[in-house]
């Protein structure tokens, strides 16, 4: 029997994670298989703030956001399989490790970004993941990265 692929659009999303505008960095996640993989999507527009100063002639999307928009789709993987729907979690990068640039992303781009689980379980505070971006199949980012899920107290 195949198990039901989970999603999260953007108010789900929104849900999930802390992030807001103008940091929120990934439109929708598909295919959330548990907590071993999702893919990530986030449609670059040239109305985003970091275009204004990289570059105003050649816009470019920077490769840490590339990363941070990776472990957004990360957390929320975890977070909708593990229910933490409205539990204000915060989220803390410990490392980034084996990170490479290939391809530059542009406004107009889909940027699709399939991350997987290498370390971590429910539970745990600590995880660590791997992250491919790709546009139109074309290998943009690689990385890895961990962090740390922070979830208050209830009571």
């Amino acid at each position: 029997m195949t198990e039901t692929l989970q999603s999260a659009d953007i108010n789900r999303i929104t849900r999930i994670i802390p992030h807001r505008y103008p940091f929120l960095l990934v439109d929708k996640v598909v295919e959330i298989d548990g907590t071993k993989s999702a893919l990530g999507i986030k449609n670059v527009t040239m109305n985003e703030p970091h275009f204004q100063g990289h570059f105003p002639a050649k816009p470019i999307m920077p490769g840490v956001t590339i990363i941070e928009a990776m472990a957004q789709t990360a957390a929320v993987m975890v977070g909708a399989t593990l229910g933490f729907e409205d539990k204000n979690i915060l989220i803390y990068f410990m490392s980034i490790e084996k990170s490479k640039f290939r391809r530059m992303v542009v406004p107009g781009d889909v940027l699709e970004m399939r991350v997987e689980t290498l370390r971590g379980k429910p539970g745990g505070k600590v995880w660590k993941f791997s992250g491919v971006a790709t546009v139109d199949g074309e290998l943009a980012c690689e990385s890895e990265f961990m962090a740390m899920i922070d979830q208050p107290a209830e009571g």
